[in-house]
């Protein structure tokens, strides 16, 4: 089972920016990488710094903590497939964005 999150639309981030986000107990960030739209969790997996406030190359996210670079498409630590970020479908309705996030990740 699924919850579609909308996103504010204050919080819609522009082409090339991000914003932060909370859906109940989770931090989630959203980028907006040519028009196109990623929501990840904003904790890395690897000591839960924030990702957020990363350096954004194209779809791939670099922790400022430590480096590790994710594939905001994937989730995944670039060049494998052992660590990864919680990564979330979103979509668009006109002019109202979701982010859907399993009910059982919503509840960790």
């Amino acid at each position: 089972m699924s919850y579609r999150y909308p996103v504010p639309s204050a919080k819609v981030p522009a082409r090339g920016g991000r914003a932060l986000l909370t859906f109940e107990d989770k931090s989630l960030a959203l980028f907006n990488v040519a028009d196109h739209f990623y929501a990840i969790d904003d904790s890395c997996p690897h000591q839960g710094a924030s990702l957020c406030g990363g350096r954004l190359d194209g779809r791939v996210i670099q922790c400022c903590a430590h480096g590790l670079r994710f594939d905001l498409a994937s989730g995944y630590l670039l060049n494998s497939t052992q660590l990864k970020v919680a990564s979330y479908p979103v979509e668009c309705e006109g002019e109202q964005l979701f982010i859907v996030v399993d009910t059982e990740e919503a509840g960790q």
